[in-house]
Formats: C-alpha cells, structure tokens, sequence
C-alpha cells in the first residue's frame, strides 16, 4: 500500500524483454538505502517487486496483466523519468490517500499547461471508472495522488481536472506527458470498494 506522495524519480538504464513479460533494471536512487529482495515499490502507479539490486539499480518484472494494461505506453517509460515511492509504514502520516498500485487503465492527456507556479493537466476518463471520481475527490495518476479539481461531461465522454503545484512540479515526471500521451489511472481504492458493495448507489456525472 502506498500514499501516492511520489518520493523521487529515476530512469530506466536496461529492458530485458522476456515471453509475456519483461524485467527492467532501474537506477536506484541514493535515498532507497534500506530495500530488501520482495519489497513493493510503486514505479508510475504500477506496484512493482524487487527482485535483485546492487548499489546502482533495482530490477523488477513485469507480468503479462501489467503489460496489458500499459499496452504501448510501456515504449515511453524509457523516454522519460519514472515516479518511485516506497510502500508506506505503520505509524507514519499518510499525507495523500490510500493507493494501491493496482492501475485500473491509461487516460489520455487532453491538455497540460502551465498557470502561474502551478500546472494544469485535464485527462479524459473511461467511462467505466465515472462512479469513481468526483470535485474534490483522489485520483492517482502515474502513482501521484492528486484532487480532482474539475470533474465534467461533454458530449459522451468524461474529464477531470488536476493542479500540480510546485512541489509535485518539482518531485513528480507528470509535466513530462504531452497531449493525446497517456498517464496510468487508478481511481480512490475505498470509494470502489464502497460503490461496488453498493452497486444501487452508483451515479455518474450526467
């Protein structure tokens, strides 16, 4: 389980393709000081395992069911930096919400700009996630834990809003997804659970 609070970034130095799966070996940054083999480690949203490490990378696998779900977007993990953050720990602040880093699927960036300090992304949302969000509500988007500032139809197709200050700016890769590129999904974990016990109380933006 993860916070969505994104500790660092790093890169993808080596991709080692494999049948239904491929294993990556990722730059470990300098604070990851205290991993182990099995630790869980959140690289862009996707719950990862460690499977081996050395002072300079991490090496994780990923499955048939996680490559599914990233479908082409895998090709840009290697183009651009890739969000990490450590499982959380009991006793510690959760400082964003609870994320599991099970994505649910891609969302396309419809715009992304800048507004003063900040930054603006707008996402179209698949239809199937829309009991899922609401104003004010948690999205998880490429592992960061956002607040969906706007949330809207139009037409048949449904959007939100997200506002990166500074900091997520600074600490995050999401300013380095364009137009019509693709960010991973996850929607609030404890609003799914709720709406799909109670299938009678599920509602979208009309």
């Amino acid at each position: 389980m993860f916070s969505g609070i994104v500790e660092t970034t790093s890169k993808i130095i080596k991709t080692i393709p494999l049948k239904d799966s491929v294993r990556i070996h990722v730059s470990r940054p300098k604070s990851f000081n205290d991993i182990k083999v099995g630790d869980s480690i959140c690289v862009n949203g996707i719950c990862l395992t460690v499977e081996t490490f050395t002072k300079s990378m991490i090496q994780f696998c990923l499955g048939a069911e996680t490559l599914k779900v990233l479908g082409d977007n895998f090709k840009l993990w290697s183009k651009k930096s890739l969000n990490l953050e450590r499982s959380l720990q009991f006793g510690q602040r959760v400082h964003g919400h609870l994320v599991t880093g099970h994505v649910d699927t891609l969302a396309q960036v419809v715009k992304s700009y800048q507004q003063g300090e900040c930054w603006q992304i707008e996402i179209e949302v698949p239809k199937t996630l829309t009991p899922y969000f609401w104003k004010k509500g948690s999205v998880c988007l490429n592992g960061v834990s956002l607040t969906v500032n706007e949330y809207f139809k139009v037409k048949s197709k449904y959007y939100l809003d997200v506002c990166l200050i500074p900091e997520t700016i600074k600490a995050t890769n999401l300013i380095e997804y364009k137009e019509k590129e693709f960010l991973n999904i996850e929607s609030d974990y404890l609003a799914k659970a709720y709406i799909q016990s109670r299938p009678d109380q599920v509602k979208v933006v009309k």
